[in-house]
């Protein structure tokens, strides 16, 4: 099964060189893996003990951020190797302070996967949510070195446990523990004869409480708002914005809005620009003399929509109408309302939250309408919804104590 698996990896690389050609992010995906066996080599010191943290992504590293200061905090001691696989996380997080070294992961090979271990010389490996490459995995369990899955969530529906998964599912008990998010998650790994398991959560609640407690102030954002209720929009999408745009068309007064699209290339805001009223204005535009008067503030710039929920009455986040919805913790955390569209059942935090009712998902343009009306009309319905998301996220705290007391162990 390892040289279908490795057949598997070369196609899939194959893919990415043809796609180099006319895919920016593949060709960065690339770039990014030149020569990475001799940076590592003239960069790493080893003059104190190494542990490797891997994220897929940006939004594994949001989640697995918690962790990596909490142990740069107990252990100052030893040194941190970041990883990433895609150039969404690599690029904008490759000058992140709390790590020491932070490079690509190398693509799963055998040959590969021994040759970084065999450079880096981690003493424990700290997979963040999934990715799981096993000839990384393999090698890793041959020179004994721990390795563990945090914040993993799994599903019925996984390869893992499905009839043909079988040589998958024997992969996963090389791993030495798995920090999981739900019950469900646990029970399948047991279920699998894998006991090696601990419901703590997702780490992605410590890291926006974290936030919320140490918010950023945006003066300009605050002279917009007024005193007037907000409708933040995050990482939207053109379907997102359509629908949203129909709200914004209604003219309600004392209703401002904000949009902080998913992807804020130049193109894109300008597309963007043009759907909205001639009462827009970009942030990179705003000044004291001309944020007052406008009507929709559109967020140009990376790194701030966390932090700008704060300003928000409701919540909108995007996605849902595509392959499913972004971060909805990072509104709820101030207590936001949130909305999104029907693609959410794979994130357990949006199924709770409907659930509680602090959050609301639609399916179509009356349905976003009717909603934030009944909100944005009726206070008591608007504070209870808020409350509720607010309590929420405070409930789901302390993934990161219950992993930390288990690294302090091992």
């Amino acid at each position: 099964m390892f040289l279908i698996y490795t057949i598997f990896i070369q196609i899939y690389l194959l893919l990415i060189r043809i796609s180099s050609f006319f895919n920016p992010k593949a060709m960065l995906w690339l770039e990014g893996r030149r020569d990475i066996f001799k940076r590592m080599e003239s960069t790493i010191i080893h003059d104190r003990p190494i542990v490797w943290f891997h994220c897929a992504s940006l939004g594994e590293f949001e989640q697995g951020r918690p962790v990596i200061e909490a142990f740069r905090e107990a252990f100052p001691e030893k040194r941190i190797l970041l990883t990433f696989f895609s150039p969404s996380g690599y690029e904008i997080r490759k000058n992140y302070t709390g790590a020491d070294y932070i490079f690509y992961l190398p693509i799963d090979t055998a040959k590969n996967a021994k040759r970084f271990v065999g450079i880096a010389k981690p003493t424990l490996a700290v997979f963040v949510k999934y990715e799981y490459w096993f000839n990384y995995m393999r090698v890793l369990k041959s020179k004994n070195i721990p390795c563990i899955y945090i914040s993993a969530i799994f599903r019925p529906g996984q390869r893992f446990f499905k009839p043909w998964g079988r040589w998958q599912l024997k992969q996963l008990k090389k791993v030495d523990h798995f920090f999981v998010q739900n019950g469900t998650s646990a029970n399948l790994l047991h279920g699998a004869g894998i006991s090696q398991v601990t419901i703590s959560g997702d780490t992605r609640f410590d890291r926006v409480s974290g936030i919320a407690s140490r918010k950023k102030d945006f003066p300009l954002i605050e002279t917009f708002a007024g005193e007037n209720h907000v409708l933040l929009a995050g990482s939207t999408w053109p379907a997102d914005e359509e629908m949203i745009t129909g709200l914004i068309n209604e003219n309600h007064p004392g209703l401002k809005f904000i949009f902080a699209p998913h992807e804020v290339h130049p193109e894109r805001i300008r597309s963007l620009m043009k759907k909205l009223p001639g009462t827009s204005l970009k942030f990179s535009e705003a000044r004291e003399e001309n944020v007052h008067n406008a009507k929709v503030l559109v967020i140009d710039s990376i790194g701030i929509l966390s932090h700008l929920y704060q300003y928000a009455t409701i919540a909108y986040i995007g996605g849902g109408f595509g392959v499913g919805i972004h971060n909805i913790l990072e509104a709820a955390t101030f207590g936001k309302p949130v909305i999104f569209g029907p693609n959410y059942s794979k994130f357990p935090e949006a199924v709770e939250l409907i659930g509680k009712g602090g959050a609301f998902s639609i399916n179509t343009t009356e349905q976003f309408l009717q909603i934030t009306a009944d909100l944005l009309n009726d206070a008591a319905k608007l504070r209870k919804a808020s409350i509720i998301a607010g309590d929420y996220v405070a409930e789901k705290c302390g993934a990161t104590t219950l992993i930390m007391n288990y690294l302090k162990k091992i």
